[in-house]
């Protein structure tokens, strides 16, 4: 970034130390709002890798429950009995604010209990735990899917500010710093002149008075 221009003068100065005032604020703020993401970032990864654990328990159990369902049963029997859905589903997308930052929230409605679409007669009993495993972690999933998507979004606005605060603190607040100091030393080098030439103006009228 470049060096701050300015003109050494008395206006100038009032002006920069408003800015500084200003930059030194906006730190103070921006590093609040950091520290507040990066703790509610770790919160949420820590939700991500439990819901994580818990649904892949579910899918391990359905793929365990599928693996002894087809010792038993061929193919074409597994995919008749899956052909229609065991209940109705919807997902309904909203988006929701993490410190102003947009974040999905996923919610899901279905029918209170899965009606196996199959008769229990031609089916293995391991098909139903596989169906009622997957059942359990649907929602599972869907709840991981918004926590990912809000850690993900909550790291990229953790890094934009982790930028801004390090310009503000490295970058505009020294600029602004030396430049108050330059033109603080400049004035008063202005007024020591100032002040030396009064002085012989004084001595050279004491003496044409004498």
């Amino acid at each position: 970034m470049a060096a701050i221009q300015y003109k050494p003068t008395r206006m100038e100065l009032s002006n920069l130390k408003k800015r500084l005032k200003t930059a030194v604020r906006g730190h103070k703020m921006m590093k609040d709002k950091r520290d507040e993401l990066v703790r509610r970032f770790i919160v949420l990864a820590r939700k991500n890798k439990e819901l994580r654990e818990q649904t892949e328990a579910k899918m391990a159990a359905a793929m365990q429950n599928f693996v002894l369902a087809k010792a038993t049963m061929s193919n074409n029997e597994i995919e008749e009995a899956l052909l229609y859905p065991a209940r109705g589903i919807q997902v309904d997308a909203e988006k929701q604010n993490i410190l102003s930052i947009p974040v999905p929230k996923l919610s899901m409605s279905t029918s209170e209990e899965i009606v196996y679409p199959y008769g229990f007669s031609s089916t293995s009993a391991d098909l139903d735990g596989a169906v009622q495993a997957i059942a359990e972690a649907l929602p599972l999933m869907l709840e991981l899917a918004e926590v990912e998507k809000s850690t993900a979004r909550l790291a990229d606005e953790i890094e934009k500010t982790r930028r801004r605060v390090n310009a503000l603190e490295y970058v505009m607040i020294p600029q602004y710093t030396e430049a108050i100091h330059s033109i603080q030393m400049k004035l008063d080098e202005n007024e020591r002149g100032n002040l030396s030439r009064l002085m012989k103006t004084k001595e050279m009228l004491q003496s044409q008075a004498q």
